[in-house]
């Protein structure tokens, strides 16, 4: 089920907002609920990740090494 919200931004803010919401050719609402929907669901994917590394971190560094074996030059 669909919620509205009602959130106050700058005017300039809104100005960016509306003229990306006009490249992807969507109303500035609509753009406005698709990039607040991809952020959450970007949170709540790093905050899983996190999750899963605090928890199993430890034994696969135990087990594997901390080190990924990847060797990169100094710069």
């Amino acid at each position: 089920m669909a919620q509205e919200i009602r959130i106050e931004i700058s005017d300039e803010a809104y100005e960016q907002l509306r003229q990306s919401a006009e490249q992807q050719h969507l109303d500035a609402a609509t753009y406005a609920g698709k990039i607040l929907n991809e952020d959450l669901t970007r949170e709540r994917f790093l905050g899983a990740a996190q999750r899963y590394i605090d928890e199993f971190g430890p034994a696969f560094a135990e087990r594997f090494g901390a080190g990924s074996g990847v060797q990169r030059d100094a710069a």
